[in-house]
């Protein structure tokens, strides 16, 4: 499973220790904006030497695309190429244009921008709606993937959109015949707090329920002062030292690894919502999926998503509450197992009925 680092070791930071500590989290792909070519072709170095992937990001890119991609196309340490973050509709056309030149030297690489999230106004976008924004995008920017950031965690609650952006944008991606990639905020800035685990574990399961076939957190390296944010407490400090947000991104990121076997190119059959009440955009558990006979929960609510990999079929149910515990009442075919957080696969027979799931947390099935 890809795991970006976003905003990621800077230029002047660029050694093998550093690029080691980083893929010492599970982190498998890097992300930062270098001053030169040179100072890429450095980084692309350093990171080939431990084991790292990096998106090509310098100003001759953009300038000089066809010399540039050239130069770094046959790296081994080249995953792709990045173009513009959150763009609206008005930068599509040349967007377009950047792509299929670097497309016509490239096409063994990826061409990778992030796009905005549903909070973002329409005068921001330039759409006329949020699917409006996403679809244009799609068929005028010829990318091999799609990316959206949308950071749902605002002091204790969930944004009441987050789970519709899922809908729209896995569903696009889905009828543009792309993956998406989708991220967790790592880096605490206003109105975002300190991230947790729960919180951390919440928005990556969720992207996965829904399909997603990488995965981003923004950031790795806290940037630097800004007159907009505070940033303040990512898995690498200020100071250049880690936080133990970095402990917790490296927990998070063994359990991915360990249940990649269920996600890395999984299909998505159906995704439903439990609950009193269900996020907005979203379609509530009202049939069961074949193999189960009883699925309840308390509390908020949760995610239910079933999944196809390959002969296996995947039942993904994730504590939609990063606060509190959640009761689950789930009842199975005998033949149903249980796959654990280390990836090993048991009887599903060996456990209650009943089970707590932790914040955020997801308990994952394998159905007949």
């Amino acid at each position: 499973m890809p795991i970006l680092a976003w905003h990621s070791i800077p230029s002047d930071c660029t050694t093998l220790e550093r690029f080691r500590e980083m893929k010492e989290t599970g982190i498998t792909h890097s992300f930062t904006s270098y001053p030169d070519a040179d100072a890429m072709q450095r980084a692309l170095d350093t990171a080939q030497a431990a084991g790292v992937k990096l998106i090509v990001s310098c100003p001759e890119l953009e300038k000089e695309p066809e010399a540039t991609v050239k130069r770094f196309m046959n790296h081994p340490a080249t995953a792709g190429y990045f173009l513009r973050d959150e763009p609206n509709t008005e930068s599509f056309a040349e967007l377009g244009q950047w792509a299929k030149r670097i497309r016509a030297t490239d096409d063994a690489h990826f061409c990778y921008l992030n796009l905005l999230p549903t909070y973002a106004s329409l005068e921001a976008l330039k759409a006329d709606s949020y699917r409006d924004y996403v679809h244009r995008f799609d068929q005028e920017v010829p990318l091999q993937l799609l990316s959206f950031d949308h950071y749902p965690v605002v002091g204790r609650t969930l944004r009441p959109d987050y789970y519709e952006n899922l809908e729209i944008f896995s569903d696009e991606a889905r009828l543009a015949g792309k993956p998406f990639w989708a991220f967790s905020l790592a880096t605490a800035h206003d109105p975002y707090p300190i991230p947790d685990l729960a919180q951390m574990r919440l928005q990556m399961f969720s992207n996965l329920a829904y399909g997603a076939q990488g995965l981003q957190y923004f950031t790795y390296w806290t940037p630097g002062k800004n007159p907009n944010w505070n940033f303040h407490h990512g898995p690498i400090g200020l100071d250049g030292k880690r936080t133990d947000v970095y402990d917790k991104v490296t927990e998070l990121n063994r359990e991915i690894k360990a249940l990649t076997g269920v996600f890395l190119g999984a299909k998505v059959l159906s995704v439903r919502h439990t609950g009193d009440t269900i996020p907005q955009g979203t379609t509530p558990l009202a049939e069961l999926p074949a193999s189960v006979k009883k699925l309840q929960t308390t509390g908020t609510g949760a995610v239910v998503s079933e999944l196809q990999n390959g002969d296996n079929r995947f039942l993904v149910i994730v504590n939609r509450d990063f606060n509190d515990r959640m009761q689950l009442d789930i009842e199975l075919d005998p033949s149903a197992k249980r796959i654990l957080k280390d990836g090993s696969i048991v009887p599903a027979s060996l456990y209650s009925s009943t089970l707590m799931v932790e914040p955020g947390d997801a308990v994952i099935y394998m159905l007949q």
